[in-house]
This record gives C-alpha cells, sequence and structure tokens, in this order.
C-alpha cells in the first residue's frame, strides 16, 4: 500500500497463471464469467467496479510480469 498526496493505492497479486489477454478488456464487464453455466454470475468484480467508481477511485487489472494478475485499488483520501 502507498499513498500520494490525496490518494491510496492498494495492489493485490495472486499467483496463479495470471488472466488470458482476451479476458483483460472485458474482466469488470457485468455477467463476463469464464465459469461454465450455471456456476457463476458474472457479477462480483462488476459490481466491486461500480463501488470503487462510485467513491471516486478506479480499479485496474494486469498481469504481472513476475506471474499473476494484479489488481490496482485507488481511491481518494478521505477528508
Amino acid at each position: 500500500m502507498d499513498s500520494t498526496g490525496n490518494r491510496v493505492r492498494l495492489r493485490l497479486r495472486d499467483n496463479g497463471p495470471g488472466i488470458a489477454a482476451e479476458h483483460l478488456s472485458r474482466i469488470f464487464d457485468p455477467f463476463f464469467t469464464t465459469k461454465p453455466v450455471g456456476k457463476g454470475t458474472g457479477l462480483g468484480l462488476s459490481i466491486s467496479y461500480g463501488i470503487v467508481e462510485q467513491h471516486g477511485g478506479v480499479l485496474s487489472v494486469s498481469n504481472h510480469p513476475g506471474g499473476g494478475a494484479e489488481f490496482l485499488l485507488e481511491l481518494p483520501v478521505a477528508s
């Protein structure tokens, strides 16, 4: 976690294979899932993205060069 001025950043990284390149641009889309029908709604990341945006923040994802997926959560510091 780090802070710059009036923003706080939190990076979360897993040690898995990362996210397929063709899925990165859709990962926050409502109802997008790679799970079989009936096994996932595809709403979790979409809802999270919306909550972060409503609070003036940014939620993004990328594949870390060292492996795994990395999410960056950036929020404004409360006044």
